[in-house]
């Protein structure tokens, strides 16, 4: 994402199809008046666009923003500074300063800003101009603040040129954390300790009791004074090794976010991952998380920035994110427990952004080799299809705890579907957990809330 300092004069290619069409017809019939007048004509069209492309080129920007990182309501202040390169003076410049198109234009909206962002100057050789604003952050998300979009002209009105001058400053947003309350360390909580379903291990150190024996079972799990005693061969039973922690899974694929209110569900999905995620971090339990949306830097990563314009249309439209995506590599952060996890996964939220590129049961069939076995699996999901309920009861097959917490903004406390034989039956069929949230304080109480059955 460098910047190249390519620049595109746009010559009036009207007027210059003209003057060679009239300079073609003066030398056609020796008007030599016509001849000279368009080569005067052309002569002074080769200067405009060569000191066009000179003053635009000359442009060199410094950015300084106090912060990279925010948490919702705060603001950030960004100062521009623009320089004047070259020896001459440029007549006229027109400088804005870039935001997220979609993200000032959202109802609501995600940002706001505050002072002066456009700017009509005149720059004499080795001159400064400083735009001075301000951000508010009012939402989620990793915000470009920049870069500098720069138009300048000839003399005559005859040519253009546009630049998109400097890198921009990217502040990350995570969604907010909402302290959980109301929970326990227990095997019914969707979080926290949990024992296994199957005895998948077991710790040898804490006998549970005694048990007839069964085909298969080893050697030195015969309790041979109970055998004696009974007359039939008797095997220690041990207490499954107690699990800890969860590998959070958040669906962000457009399709499940459609509908009425897709922003605020949204939000409040991103937010349950996060609070989540910050409460399995305070216990000191391992945490993860998966997703199959995009990260925003790795998309402008992969994308950069086009830096060659005709049009100020162009340049803008270069400044604002693309509304499909093809990625198919889930975004995540690997499930286990250190002092720097929660910022991790923090940050991560921040920069996620919604994709058609990948579907949560193809997220499941990504990601299940990743997945540990001592750690349950919550999946927070919007709308949930009969091939999501499929795949997430096979991960309960498979010996997983499962939870499905899903995001709905309506008032009944147990859905339609929790009546009928359709995707319910299967989460409930195999041992999964449902639980919904509705706003704030349902996700307060998510770990309290009564199962949706």
């Amino acid at each position: 994402m460098k910047d190249s300092g390519s620049t595109r004069a746009s010559p009036g290619s009207k007027w210059l199809l003209g003057a060679l069409a009239l300079l073609a017809l003066g030398a056609a019939f020796r008007l030599g008046l016509l001849v000279y007048a368009m080569y005067a004509l052309l002569g002074v069209m080769l200067l405009g666009w060569f000191a066009v492309q000179r003053w635009i080129g000359s442009l060199e920007v410094r950015r300084d923003c106090d912060r990279t990182d925010a948490a919702i309501g705060d603001s950030a202040e960004v100062v521009v500074t623009l320089r004047n390169a070259s020896r001459s003076s440029i007549p006229w410049t027109l400088l804005e300063d870039c935001l997220p198109a979609d993200a000032l234009s959202a109802s609501p909206a995600r940002i706001v800003a505050r002072g002066p962002r456009l700017s009509l100057v005149r720059l004499r050789a080795g001159e400064e101009e400083t735009l001075r604003y301000q951000v508010e952050f009012l939402a989620r998300g990793c915000y470009p603040i920049g870069p500098i979009l720069a138009e300048s002209g000839d003399f005559f009105g005859l040519h253009r040129g546009f630049r998109v001058v400097g890198e921009p400053v990217f502040v990350q947003v995570p969604p907010k954390v909402v302290p959980l309350e109301g929970y326990d360390i227990a095997s019914s909580r969707p979080m926290g300790e949990i024992r296994l379903v199957h005895r998948l291990f077991e710790d040898p150190t804490r006998q549970s009791g005694i048990r007839d024996y069964q085909d298969g079972d080893p050697y030195n799990r015969i309790h041979w004074r109970a055998t004696a005693r009974l007359g039939r061969l008797q095997s220690r039973t041990f207490e499954p090794s107690v699990v800890a922690g969860a590998t959070l899974l958040l669906d962000f694929h457009r399709d499940s976010l459609a509908g009425e209110g897709e922003f605020a569900r949204t939000e409040l999905a991103a937010s349950a991952a996060a609070s989540l995620a910050s409460a399995l971090h305070q216990l000191g339990s391992p945490v993860g998380f998966f997703s199959n949306g995009r990260d925003t830097v790795d998309r402008i990563r992969e994308e950069g920035w086009n830096r060659d314009f005709r049009t100020r249309e162009q340049a803008r439209s270069r400044t604002t994110l693309v509304a499909g995506s093809d990625r198919l590599r889930p975004v995540g952060v690997e499930t286990r427990r250190a002092a720097d996890q929660l910022g991790r996964i923090l940050q991560c939220l921040a920069r996620l952004e919604p994709t058609d590129g990948l579907s949560f049961p193809s997220l499941l069939a990504e990601v299940s080799s990743r997945l540990p076995r001592n750690a349950s699996v919550i999946a927070i999901l919007q709308d949930v299809s009969e091939e999501t309920a499929v795949a997430l009861s096979g991960l309960g097959r498979q010996g997983y705890r499962v939870t499905a917490v899903q995001v709905r903004f309506d008032s009944r406390e147990a859905p339609a579907w929790a009546a009928g034989p359709d995707w319910a039956a299967w989460l409930v069929g195999s041992g999964i957990q449902v639980r919904r949230i509705h706003d704030d304080a349902s996700l307060s109480h998510l770990c309290s809330e009564t199962l949706v059955r």
